[in-house]
């Protein structure tokens, strides 16, 4: 039986603990699973969301405006919209991480949307993922 809560995008899964229609839009909380020498996603910024990055297990790497942060379990971020960041695992064991994003306009619908683009044969269309992000209020960087 299929987890309907799971997302697998790439090498990567989210899997929600509270989706944008469970709280009207207020609050999104995923769990946030990367493989070793993972980079997920590329840098951007969220014009409208402000996140929380909480590790785990592993090692998470984000870069936050520049900054290498190295989140190991029970340390934790806060990225304000506007900040270009991104999530990589550097490290040799999968990395997991709990991300809370409010106002909840980035949840399972931009996942689900944004995988249909990944999981494909061959080389994913770059511009497409662009589309789906932006739609969404991911800016790249």
């Amino acid at each position: 039986m299929r987890d309907r809560n799971l997302i697998q995008i790439g090498t990567m899964e989210v899997r929600f603990v509270i989706d944008e229609d469970q709280s009207n839009g207020s609050i999104v909380i995923f769990e946030f699973t990367a493989p070793p020498k993972g980079r997920v996603p590329a840098a951007h910024f969220h014009r409208d969301v402000d996140e929380v990055i909480y590790c785990l297990s592993g090692t998470m790497t984000t870069t936050l405006d520049g900054v290498k942060h190295e989140l190991k379990p029970g340390n934790s971020l806060f990225i304000p919209h506007g900040y270009v960041h991104l999530h990589e695992n550097l490290h040799n064991e999968t990395a997991r991480a709990l991300v809370t994003m409010t106002p909840g306009l980035i949840g399972r619908r931009y996942f689900e949307e944004i995988a249909l683009v990944i999981n494909v044969h061959g080389k994913p269309d770059i511009e497409h993922i662009k589309e789906v992000m932006l739609l969404y209020g991911l800016i790249p960087a």
